[in-house]
């Protein structure tokens, strides 16, 4: 190219424009396409000035950005369809970063390997001072493990690269397919007792549920899920939860545990903000924060997209509602996890545990009701407890002191005898020596009636009136709950793989006729009770729709061909006698299906549907 400029013998005083002579235009914009230029003249000669570089290079410029864009877009699609896992063990700048974010599953090396937009040096020079020294400060592990981008931090290439092989080891091969249960023979018992049980009023670590632990005199006590086999992931973020993978039996499974202490969540101070400083706040035990809301419902997606059941030890008094977390949209990442429950295909138990409770917003984004083809919720017995306010707050508003005091009227007899003298007393000294005897004694009663009142509207929130209620399926005591949800979550397990079969054989054709997954359990269910000897009560007994299932296997397969085969004839039955064009279409389009289907048979085959639709039409 050549430059105009404005006064060429003053190079100094700037240029007009680039172009190109008519020999260099024809070669490089008629023949290669690789610039875009209009006639015009300097110093009396025709030129063409330069409009458009196209280049003689591919990706150089926005079609690079385009190609980004495409991996962005199929990264997000991916996450839906496969298992999406990025372990980052070097830089990841710009569009790297968003990938790394929108294959959601992270495991980042601790050094050396940030997760950034823009390079600190880039950044220095923007701010024009030397604010920030490396790149970790922007996107280490201190910044991306503790904001949730990163699911795990590794201490090495080896590490990184070992701990991606170990959550391989919980998802099946593909979208789908069956669940990678392992033999946990010589590592521990399925019908074991929990050994590990919550103490009122005594914090613990919600860990200790899951995994058990060793006590001061060495003995260890089991928790729920196989000895070994829990991998918490998110652990740098939201604190307040916990989430991770597990086995039950050898059977994978999510997980999702309240903290019941108090966790600290710690902002950094900016370098670039000279009045920043670290901010550190207190987050409350068994409350969820807009962090800790926002984990719950990323570990809830993960889980659906690694075709995982899940169950959730919920221990959670409500939201956090003040006016900061308001403000950082608790509302808005509550609603996440309901959002979450509604895409969910898998198994899911919401199980209170001992001397733990769920309380009014924080029941409403757990409800069995929110997907209730697939979620289940469960009680500890006797000692957990569920309801729209805690004891204390209920009695306070349903359980006032007049309420209080008409108690007493009618259950203490000293007072019941003072109420009868002062209807006797006609004489007005009298009466008011009575009066204040009453009122002596109402204060002497009151501090245990207050208690009363607190034990009488807790009696409202246990097990026994979730079930009689119908919000919890049953109450499970907790030392047998390992293996009653080892055997629930196998017949679950079980159910859903013969409901899908049931659900696919009614995408037929248009698919007008459909049913629910909660239909299709019912259909199974009216399967069941077919079974000579089978009752509404033996539906419940988990080994033994087990066993049915197992027994009458060649049954069931009879019955969903008969089912296929009843939905196309109606999907047929349907065309055509719809009436009009779509009849005459319809019918038609049937012939000519069932002609070109002819066509890929063998002979034999062939003269066999002949035969058939002879025999059926009575030709």
């Amino acid at each position: 190219f050549k430059v105009a400029f404005k006064d060429p013998s003053n190079p100094e005083s700037g240029f007009d424009f680039l172009y190109v002579n008519k020999s260099d235009y024809e070669k490089l914009g008629v023949a290669k396409k690789e610039l875009i230029a209009t006639p015009a003249f300097v110093g009396g000669k025709e030129v063409f000035k330069i409009t458009d570089i196209i280049g003689s290079e591919p990706d150089l410029g926005v079609e690079n950005l385009k190609g980004s864009g495409l991996i962005a877009g199929e990264t997000s699609s991916a996450y839906d369809d496969i298992f999406t896992l990025t372990l980052v063990l070097g830089r990841t700048v710009g569009i790297g970063a968003y990938l790394v974010r929108l294959g959601q599953r992270t495991i980042q090396k601790n050094t050396s390997s940030p997760i950034i937009l823009t390079g600190y040096q880039a950044l220095n020079k923007l701010m024009g001072v030397d604010v920030y020294s490396t790149n970790d400060q922007l996107g280490g592990p201190a910044i991306m493990y503790s904001n949730g981008i990163s699911h795990l931090a590794e201490n090495d290439h080896l590490s990184a690269v070992a701990s991606a092989i170990h959550w391989l080891s919980y998802v099946p091969t593909v979208r789908g397919g069956l669940l990678p249960i392992t033999d946990i023979t010589g590592i521990d018992d399925i019908e074991r007792p929990i050994g590990f049980v919550p103490q009122s009023g005594i914090p613990y670590d919600p860990r200790y549920l899951l995994t058990g632990h060793e006590d001061y005199d060495g003995q260890w006590h089991g928790g729920f899920f196989d000895k070994g086999s829990f991998t918490e992931t998110l652990a740098g973020w939201a604190k307040s939860v916990v989430v991770g993978r597990a086995r039950l039996g050898g059977i994978p499974m999510g997980v999702i545990a309240t903290e019941n202490r108090t966790a600290e969540a710690i902002k950094p101070a900016d370098p670039a903000d000279l009045s920043a400083s670290e901010a550190v706040k207190q987050e409350a035990g068994c409350v969820w924060f807009p962090n800790s809301a926002y984990k719950t419902a990323q570990a809830i997606n993960d889980f659906r997209t690694e075709d995982l059941p899940l169950i959730i030890f919920a221990n959670w008094r409500g939201f956090s509602g003040g006016q900061r977390d308001m403000f950082d949209e608790v509302l808005k990442y509550g609603a996440l996890i309901v959002d979450a429950f509604v895409k969910f295909q898998q198994p899911v138990f919401v199980y209170i545990p001992p001397h733990a409770e769920i309380r009014g917003g924080a029941w409403v984004v757990l409800d069995a009701s929110i997907n209730e083809s697939v979620m289940e919720m469960y009680a500890s017995a006797d000692n957990a407890r569920g309801g729209v306010l805690e004891a204390n707050g209920a009695a306070s508003v349903k359980y006032r002191t007049k309420d209080m005091l008409a108690t007493m009227h009618r259950l203490d007899e000293k007072l019941k005898s003072l109420d009868a003298e002062l209807q006797a007393r006609v004489c007005d000294v009298e009466r008011q020596e009575v009066k204040d005897a009453i009122q002596e004694r109402e204060q002497a009663l009151l501090p245990v009636y207050e208690q009363i009142s607190v034990q009488f509207c807790e009696l409202h929130d246990t097990p026994g009136r979730m079930k009689a209620v119908g919000v919890i399926e049953r109450a499970v005591e907790w030392e047998t709950a390992r293996s009653y949800f080892y055997w629930r979550l196998r017949r679950k397990l079980a159910e859903f793989d013969l409901r899908k079969k049931v659900l696919e054989t009614y995408q037929v054709g248009r698919g007008d006729t459909v049913i629910s997954a909660v239909e299709a359990s019912r259909l199974i269910k009216s399967w069941f009770l077919e079974t000579p000897g089978a009752t509404d009560a033996l539906w419940g007994d988990d080994k033994a729709v087990l066993s049915w299932m197992a027994q009458q296997n060649e049954e069931l397969e009879m019955k969903i061909m008969k089912l296929n085969k009843e939905n196309v004839v109606q999907e047929v039955f349907d065309v055509m006698t719809s009436g009009g064009a779509t009849a005459t279409i319809g019918t038609a389009g049937i012939v000519e299906g069932i002609s070109q289907a002819l066509l890929t048979l063998s002979a034999e085959e062939r003269d066999n549907i002949k035969e058939m639709i002879k025999s059926t039409l009575q030709l």
